[in-house]
């Protein structure tokens, strides 16, 4: 299966997940602004932290790279609670652009079935998956305990990957 395929398999409600209520909605052109103000919120302590909140900067910056056939909403019980995008990496494997929950809604395991649902598209595909985490974000913490590896450091990012599993045996 190709990248292309891959990601268009993304399927509104994943299977793997154990959070129930939880499903992916996939997200809109129109939906542009209410996502970058979700981004915001959700990024806003960390940049904060580091001297480089700016809402004008964060807003352009996401709306130039915005892709809605790659973008998905978190929903729970039927309500828009983050977004998460994934897009290919350059022919290397798979991206995760972008994986934001509200506030409130952080530390209750939807980001980890989040990922269980994107590992499992990037494993059924061979792919390895990549992602950025703001230095001094507590995102640093959650990729590494979900078994991503630092590759790489910028002035402002972290960079990590993690390698595809291998598919078992059957």
């Amino acid at each position: 299966m190709d990248t292309t395929a891959a990601l268009a398999s993304c399927a509104p409600v994943p299977e793997a997940t154990q959070t129930p209520g939880l499903a992916f909605v996939a997200a809109t052109a129109q939906d542009a602004e209410a996502l970058v103000a979700l981004r915001i919120a959700a990024m806003r302590e960390s940049l904060e932290r580091i001297g480089r909140f700016d809402p004008t900067r964060a807003r352009e910056r996401f709306l130039a790279g915005f892709a809605p056939e790659r973008t998905q909403h978190i929903a729970l019980d039927g309500v828009h609670v983050g977004f998460f995008v994934v897009k290919p990496d350059g022919g290397t494997g798979l991206l995760l652009d972008h994986l934001y929950l509200q506030p409130a809604h952080q530390g209750k395991g939807i980001g980890a079935a989040v990922l269980a649902h994107v590992f499992a598209q990037a494993d059924a595909t061979g792919q390895a998956l990549r992602v950025g985490a703001l230095r001094g974000s507590d995102s640093n913490r959650f990729y590494l305990r979900h078994g991503f590896v630092l590759v790489e450091q910028g002035e402002f990012d972290n960079y990590y990957m993690r390698a595809a599993a291998l598919a078992a045996a059957g």
